[in-house]
């Protein structure tokens, strides 16, 4: 594990989430919701008006990535 890679991170995450304070609280909101099955969806919207849309339907490794992601910031 690369440990000043790891630094960056948290630093460009401590940046980003000054910037976005609500969105720790909704992914904090979320993490209670979140089980196989269900299914996340993201829109994308420029500028100039262009939108892009998907979504995904997590899977069992999927909630154990989040698992493991959740064990990391602790």
């Amino acid at each position: 594990m690369n440990i000043q890679a790891m630094m960056q991170m948290k630093k460009a995450w401590d940046s980003f989430t000054n910037s976005h304070p609500k969105f720790p609280a909704f992914l904090k909101a979320a993490q209670g919701t979140l089980r196989e099955g269900t299914i996340i969806e993201f829109k994308i919207t420029t500028p100039e008006g262009k939108t892009i849309e998907s979504n995904l339907k997590l899977n069992a490794s999927d909630m154990e990535l989040m698992d493991t992601m959740r064990k990391i910031q602790k």
